[in-house]
């Protein structure tokens, strides 16, 4: 459950990160980086793709500068992976209701 989000900052379950971070159902893999900062390619989110989520929530950041290539959504999509992508403080509400119901995962870029 996300607890909080402001610019840079997102409390998970009590626990405060300050890097860009992938929720898992069972856990937070911090610091996640990407191959192109402000763009999610497909080897960025191999690891969710191992998880086989029901749904991707993609947080683009406070002001929604983190892009997804149609590449990326076709890749995503063609795994059987719904796909939601909202700014960071949409992506974190939206988790936080799927998430309950759904085998959810939340990809988030914390700044801009």
């Amino acid at each position: 459950m996300i607890d909080a989000y402001d610019f840079g900052r997102i409390i998970v379950d009590g626990k405060a990160y300050t890097g860009d971070v992938i929720i898992f159902p069972d856990g937070v893999k911090a610091n996640w980086w990407r191959k192109e900062g402000h763009a999610l390619h497909r080897e960025d989110i191999e690891s969710v793709v191992k998880a086989k989520p029901e749904v991707l929530i993609v947080g683009t950041g406070k002001y929604g500068i983190l892009k997804v290539s149609a590449q990326t959504r076709e890749y995503i999509e063609s795994q059987g992976i719904a796909l939601i992508i909202e700014p960071t403080d949409k992506a974190c509400e939206v988790y936080n209701k799927i998430s309950r119901a759904k085998k959810a995962v939340a990809a988030l870029h914390l700044t801009c």
